[in-house]
């Protein structure tokens, strides 16, 4: 059974650490994200994390009840990120899509961090704040509920699936990414048009297009879509 966690301001440390700051949980995750955008998840242990905050590693458990709660953590605060800032104003789509975006953007701000925590669900209170969100908006849109639920689904699987994969692609060595990027030069567009004639058609716009983010015209995409369901519903009562 896992220990409970105190809450904060009963496990505030009263004294300052080595380097003179008070321990909080928003300091440790913050510590956290620099040290995952400096060296990676490899480079994330209690250890380091202590060491870097100027504090005994095992001061970290009364925070975190283990290095996966702090990982949830970090997913809850580049959600809190994206929430920061945005608010409902009642144009389903444009609301939605605004929020699209700021996930996807939160999560590419911390690529380390979002290829670490985009497939987890924290049930954390700003998570929370952000699910109710969508199906407010699309609940209030009209949508009855099986179709509020199905479209909510695959927002947030879309927005979430999307940070995953281009986060991937930028928490890649620059070596790595460069080669990447590069294939759509040095092999794709070389390809013999009597073998791969679609490919050889399309080289330039695959080559101007391929290393960019899909994620904004994907979510057009699905809106669109859920626009169009919208419409076919029939009248209500």
């Amino acid at each position: 059974m896992a220990k409970p966690v105190v809450p904060e301001e009963a496990r505030r440390r009263r004294r300052p650490t080595r380097q003179g700051v008070v321990l909080s949980e928003r300091l440790i995750v913050e510590t956290a994200l620099r040290m995952l955008r400096e060296h990676g998840s490899a480079g994330l242990s209690a250890r380091r994390l202590g060491a870097a905050l100027g504090a005994d590693p095992s001061t970290l458990y009364r925070y975190f009840d283990g290095m996966d709660a702090l990982t949830l953590a970090i997913g809850e605060e580049l959600i809190g990120r994206a929430l920061d800032g945005w608010a409902v104003t009642g144009r389903w789509r444009h609301d939605l899509r605004e929020l699209g975006l700021r996930i996807h953007g939160a999560y590419l701000a911390h690529p380390q961090a979002a290829v670490l925590t985009a497939g987890r669900v924290t049930g954390r209170p700003r998570e929370i704040a952000a699910d109710e969100a969508v199906l407010g908006i699309l609940r209030t849109a009209g949508f009855p509920d099986p179709e509020a639920v199905l479209i909510y689904h695959a927002f947030i699987d879309q927005s979430l699936a999307f940070a995953a994969l281009d986060a991937g692609a930028l928490a890649l060595t620059e070596p790595s990414r460069t080669s990447d990027e590069g294939q759509w030069e040095s092999t794709y567009a070389r390809l013999p048009a009597d073998e791969y004639p679609h490919i050889a058609a399309t080289k330039r716009l695959l080559a101007a297009r391929m290393n960019h983010s899909a994620y904004p015209v994907a979510l057009d995409m699905l809106l669109a879509s859920a626009e169009a369901r919208l419409r076919s519903l029939p009248p209500a009562g």
